[in-house]
């Protein structure tokens, strides 16, 4: 926080220092101020080729934040950009052709493959994709909407095809990051810093590209897993046509199938990967062995159960094993996040940031496919057999979404509670509380040090030596309204999410209502 103060005071006198802005935007970040980081980027005015270069600086920290409006934004400037550029290139590589310039014509054509290799382009690409999902996920309606958009998920699937022959290229100017994130991966603000060694720039850049092409790889098999997760209700048992749609049994074999590829990029195998789930949720096994990537882990369970649902590979004799361990398993991780988060004042944002991750993706997915099965369930939507395992499944089917819908309007509602109370929280109160941060004695350790020095030389401006301008500048500086706005832009980001627990909620009330009338 006393950083932040310093580079404020250091932009009002000097508003045109990138390095200050840049050194904001993660610090911002970092606590979760992520709207204040989205106004400093834009005070960058990134444009043309430099979006390929710099959006590293904010993208990674949007993407699981819940301004969707300000990521939309960001992905559709940047895309535009490189949509036009491509086909620019194409026109100049063909006018440097005529007028026989072959080596601008071979220029052209590398820098353009260059970018279509982008880790940055192949990622900015799925994350459109996968927030398209996330905005529209409390209607399923809407939702299959995007899906038919997507083709079903299936260009997505095609990419990560594609990204396992290509080399990766990276673009980015790490240079321009600050030293404690020398990656977007990277931030040893949270934590351990082992130090600088020595590492080949090679060694470094081969260690990413496997890291991204993982992550890519993963995030392009979710729209698909997302549409065939919808598709899994008892009641598909023929071919309901092409464009994405299959039998019930070609159905559940590429989602296994899918399912086996999601966990071996998550390093373990599927038979593994099952008995993590389920000892996690029942608290025989510790959720250390989700390790950093829990959220990829709980997408996983919540796919699980949707491809159980169609395969009843996993049942057990009560029916309803896996959706409770799932239902358990939400439940644990959710509340456990709201309880251990706190205030957010002068902490570091990544519990906050996995909250909104995990009501924006694993959730949500899961609430798309009660909504897919309370639609089946409903006496409007069923379809008469002669017996068969569609129509005994039915009824338990029905009791385990009633009871995942009152599971899941629990937790809604807890963090949604949870936010409304640091919404209401004075607004002074929460300027103090920055304040205090770093304002200490002059005999206390700790932060606050260089705050004192900057205190002391305000007190002491002489108007002749640093001219009018800067005087003027100093005078207007203050470090209440510096804590004011923080208070605001928190305030912001926290009403955001309070929107999605709320449409999230309006949704589950709907589906109460709709399985109380049936």
């Amino acid at each position: 926080m006393e950083a932040i103060m310093v580079l404020e005071f250091g932009l009002t006198i000097r508003q045109y220092v990138w390095q200050y802005k840049i050194l904001l935007v993660h610090l911002y970040s970092h606590l979760g101020v992520i709207s204040l980081a989205c106004e400093w980027y834009k005070s960058l005015d990134v444009k043309n080729i430099m979006l390929e270069t710099m959006t590293h600086h904010i993208l990674p920290q949007l993407a699981i934040s819940p301004l969707w409006v300000d990521l939309s934004n960001l992905l559709k400037d940047y895309l535009r950009f490189m949509d036009d550029h491509f086909r620019e290139s194409a026109d100049l590589s063909f006018l440097a052709y005529r007028h026989r310039n072959y080596s601008k014509v071979i220029e052209f054509v590398q820098f353009k493959e260059r970018l279509q290799r982008s880790n940055h382009y192949l990622l900015a690409k799925v994350e459109k994709s996968i927030l398209q999902l996330k905005q529209k996920a409390d209607n399923i309606e809407e939702e299959e909407g995007v899906l038919e958009d997507l083709n079903h998920g299936i260009h997505c699937v095609e990419l990560t095809n594609e990204i396992g022959s290509k080399t990766l290229t990276f673009n980015e100017d790490l240079h321009s990051r600050p030293w404690w994130t020398p990656t977007p991966e990277k931030n040893y603000l949270l934590g351990p810093f082992e130090g600088i060694s020595y590492c080949p720039k090679e060694n470094l850049i081969k260690e990413r590209e496997v890291n991204i092409r993982r992550v890519v790889e993963r995030k392009s098999l979710l729209p698909r897993l997302v549409y065939l997760s919808i598709q899994s209700t008892p009641s598909i048992k023929k071919s309901v046509g092409v464009n994405g749609s299959a039998s019930e049994t070609k159905i559940s074999k590429e989602f296994k199938f899918l399912l086996e590829r999601y966990v071996e990029m998550l390093g373990s195998s599927f038979r593994d990967a099952i008995e993590l789930v389920k000892g996690v949720s029942s608290g025989l096994k510790s959720a250390e062995g989700f390790g950093s990537d829990i959220i990829d882990w709980m997408n996983f369970a919540v796919f699980l159960n949707a491809w159980n649902l169609n395969s009843h590979e996993l049942s057990q004799p009560d029916g309803g094993g896996l959706w409770q361990a799932l239902d358990a398993l939400l439940e644990k991780h959710i509340l456990e996040k709201t309880r251990s988060i706190g205030s957010l004042v002068c902490s570091p944002s990544d519990s906050f940031s996995s909250l909104v991750q995990l009501i924006t993706e694993p959730l949500a997915w899961h609430l798309l496919v009660i909504q897919s099965h309370v639609r089946f369930c409903l006496p409007s939507g069923k379809k008469k057999k002669k017996g068969g395992l569609a129509e005994q499944s039915t009824p338990l089917l029905s009791n385990a979404a009633r009871d995942s819908i009152h599971s899941l309007c629990g937790m809604v509602e807890e963090v949604a509670n949870w936010i409304r109370e640091q919404i209401s929280r004075p607004e002074d109160e929460i300027v103090d509380a920055t304040l205090s941060s770093f304002r200490r004695n002059e005999h206390d350790e700790g932060p606050g040090k260089v705050f004192q020095i900057l205190e002391r030389l305000l007190s002491q401006i002489d108007k002749d030596e640093l001219g009018d301008r800067i005087c003027q500048a100093l005078k207007s500086w203050n470090p209440v309204d510096v804590s004011r706005k923080i208070a605001i832009g928190n305030s912001m980001v926290l009403s955001e999410f309070l929107c999605i627990c709320e449409s999230k909620m309006k949704s589950l009330r709907a589906l109460k209502q709709q399985i109380a009338q049936a």
